[in-house]
């Protein structure tokens, strides 16, 4: 099948039921307990600095891994794998001096997620697993300074964010990608120069491929990190008129349903929610169980609430099958017709009378 074909699928699969996101990657590639030598693999044996903790660098040292844990997902039923790819961008890898690599690592990963779906498509005849592109929110805020002293600073630009998702958008399509997910935006800055760059790849290379947006809401202040309420980031990025806008990370089911159910009363398009496991213990580590995790996100479902629904911050496969189990046969949201109106956001939504 072709990605053209996937994509027409896609958009007809999805009025016809719940689809489903993978879930945790940095948690699943904690568990293999991976050292030193073992990011470094031998090209990269004698870099300058650290790498464990890398995780974008798997697809480059240990695609065998990363070709597993996607396969793990979708044998539990997850209808898309996100790439690996999170901070796989020259902004994000100058941490670790790899800003070199960081086109390799979005085509590698793009690549290695597409062969774990055609082997799950190959299991089950008739199935089609689609590949989610992910382009991460980086290390940088272009809204915020991150000196307190100096309010007006910034340590990153508009264009150089711009340049780094350009880069890493043109990776995704060519190893493969089906969607182009920007995840996780905690600065609605930066995730504008994303879908900047998104729309001039796509021009450059002559076809599109779909959009879906995902904020975070950071703390119990119902806001993103740089201020806005979800009604406000939706009317900064509605312009794009993405396959789905929907929240992922930092909070669990339980904390994230207002802001999905406001989500799914302002936008015209789908909605998604890939939730934490819970919020995160004094260890840092995540309680929430498959069982109650699928029972809190399958009612977004039975809700009526949302279109797509996954996982994020420690969740595995076990919790992605049973959030997959607990939205089977369950009709997916209709986006409303919104009434054309002039809508603004600053850090609130302003709709004009």
């Amino acid at each position: 099948m072709t990605r053209d074909e996937r994509i027409a699928r896609l958009k007809q699969e999805i009025n016809e039921r719940v689809l489903v996101l993978d879930g945790a990657m940095g948690t699943m590639i904690q568990g293999y307990k991976l050292t030193e030598a073992d990011f470094r693999g031998e090209r990269f044996k004698d870099h300058t600095v650290d790498l464990k903790g890398d995780n974008e660098l798997i697809s480059l040292v240990r695609p065998d891994i990363l070709r597993d844990i996607h396969l793990a997902y979708y044998r539990a039923g997850a209808d898309f794998a996100e790439t690996n790819t999170f901070s796989a961008t020259t902004i994000a890898q100058a941490d670790y001096h790899l800003e070199s690599v960081a086109y390799e690592m979005n085509v590698e990963s793009a690549r290695i997620a597409r062969q774990a779906a055609d082997i799950a498509e190959s299991e089950t005849p008739g199935r089609v697993c689609y590949v989610a592109g992910v382009l991460g929110p980086t290390n940088r805020t272009a809204s915020i300074s991150p000196k307190v002293s100096d309010p007006g600073f910034r340590n990153i630009s508009f264009d150089q964010l711009r340049d780094a998702y350009k880069e890493a958008t043109r990776g995704l399509i060519e190893g493969g990608a089906d969607t182009i997910l920007v995840e996780t935006i905690f600065d609605t800055l930066n995730a504008k120069a994303a879908l900047f760059a998104v729309d001039e790849v796509f021009e450059e290379v002559g076809f599109e491929l779909p959009v879906m947006i995902s904020g975070t809401i950071t703390d119990m202040s119902g806001r993103l990190l740089s201020g806005q309420t979800p009604e406000a980031f939706w009317n900064s990025v509605s312009h794009v008129k993405p396959l789905s806008i929907g929240l992922n990370c930092a909070l669990g089911a339980k904390e994230m349903r207002a802001h999905i159910d406001t989500l799914a009363r302002v936008s015209d398009v789908r909605v998604s929610a890939h939730p934490n496991a819970g919020l995160p213990n004094e260890m840092g580590e995540y309680d929430e169980s498959p069982e109650h995790m699928s029972h809190l996100v399958g009612e977004f479902a039975t809700s009526g609430l949302v279109n797509i629904v996954g996982g994020c911050c420690g969740t595995t496969p076990a919790h992605i099958h049973a959030i997959a189990e607990a939205v089977k046969g369950v009709k997916p949201r209709t986006p409303p017709a919104v009434e054309p109106r002039l809508r603004l956001s600053g850090l609130e939504a302003f709709t004009a009378p």
